[in-house]
């Protein structure tokens, strides 16, 4: 007769333990894997690189060294030596000359996608964004495509972005949460198509953890359409979320149109209502975010004057902006900052 080996709840944990040294020891395995292959992967590029140095062959991508050496490699090596990969090998090791700045957090498909990237500035800030934000592959390209980066650029100075591509976006201030503008891409709502807020509230809902990723790092969703008992009035807050980092709670309004005059004065009593009522011990004040299709710079800029509340205006859009625009703002940007400093108006 069969002896029963331990008590179920015993065994079910020896099971879990087993499982969770299994899967700690995997994860360690891949992870020495990846960053052993990217290593790897660089010091083929640095082979490259000294090849050219020493007048044998430039290797820009049409090349008939890169093309000879994917043959080759395949040849001899086997699978990952495509004209595509060998020419990022070689560009690894041109943007980062120095092989312990390499992430170990991010894998070759990771560094893959942000070579795309052609400048500098932009490579380190993805390369740093995505170590920062544990962003998976898919994401990671999401985030290129939206153009983060030129976004998040555009809100600073030249001293600004040079931070940001040096650091990665880093939530220190309520104005730190401000993307210019929003991209909802994913809503998959045609540009022609005419919503009412309440469809676009409940889209965003049905799309919540991609519009998380877009608000970015610290969001913790808490309420759609939170009451407010004011006065013995009910009023109705669109998206009611807390930020983690920043320990305060971010409301946000939806506008379909334009942001106009009365949609500030409304978040302003959102946000007081919220520093007297719902505030607790530890929590900082309330952020506004409105987000709208448009908005008028000289309206905010009247319509806030004398507001202390902390309200961010942005605009969304429903689909990708326009790449070569984006760059184009922001090559001037920090052109007008060269010309400022050389002129003498930098900042001693």
């Amino acid at each position: 007769m069969n002896k029963e080996i331990a008590p179920i709840p015993a065994y079910q944990n020896l099971l879990q333990n087993i499982g969770q040294a299994l899967h700690s020891a995997r994860q360690q395995a891949a992870q020495t894997v990846n960053t052993l292959l990217v290593q790897t992967y660089w010091h083929i590029g640095q082979y490259i690189v000294e090849f050219e140095q020493g007048g044998n062959e430039k290797a820009d991508y049409g090349s008939g060294l890169l093309e000879r050496l994917s043959k080759d490699l395949s040849s001899l090596h086997g699978r990952g030596f495509s004209r595509s990969n060998v020419f990022y090998m070689r560009k690894l090791y041109l943007n980062f000359p120095n092989s312990e700045t390499l992430s170990h957090k991010l894998t070759w498909s990771h560094y893959f996608e942000i070579l795309k990237a052609d400048e500098p500035l932009e490579i380190s800030f993805y390369t740093h964004q995505t170590a920062r934000e544990g962003w998976s592959v898919r994401e990671l390209k999401r985030q290129m495509k939206s153009m983060l980066f030129h976004r998040l650029a555009l809100s600073h100075d030249k001293e600004g972005v040079l931070q940001l591509a040096a650091q990665g976006h880093d939530i220190q201030q309520a104005e730190d949460l401000l993307k210019e503008p929003f991209v909802l891409e994913f809503l998959n709502i045609p540009q022609s198509h005419v919503l009412t807020e309440t469809q676009l509230e409940q889209k965003i809902i049905d799309h919540l953890q991609h519009f998380i990723l877009e608000l970015g790092k610290g969001f913790a969703f808490i309420a759609r359409q939170y009451r407010m008992s004011i006065g013995g009035k009910h009023f109705y807050a669109d998206l009611l979320f807390y930020h983690r980092i920043l320990k305060c709670f971010v409301v946000i309004d939806l506008k379909r149109g334009a942001i106009d005059h009365q949609d500030i004065g409304q978040m302003n009593l959102y946000l007081n209502y919220f520093a007297k009522e719902e505030n607790t011990e530890g929590d900082n004040q309330p952020v506004g975010i409105i987000l709208g299709a448009y908005k008028d710079h000289f309206l905010v800029e009247y319509a806030t004057a004398s507001i202390t509340n902390q309200i961010l205006l942005a605009k969304y859009l429903l689909y990708l902006p326009d790449k070569e625009l984006l760059s184009q703002q922001l090559e001037r940007l920090l052109g007008d900052a060269d010309e400022h400093d050389a002129d003498g108006g930098g900042v001693v």
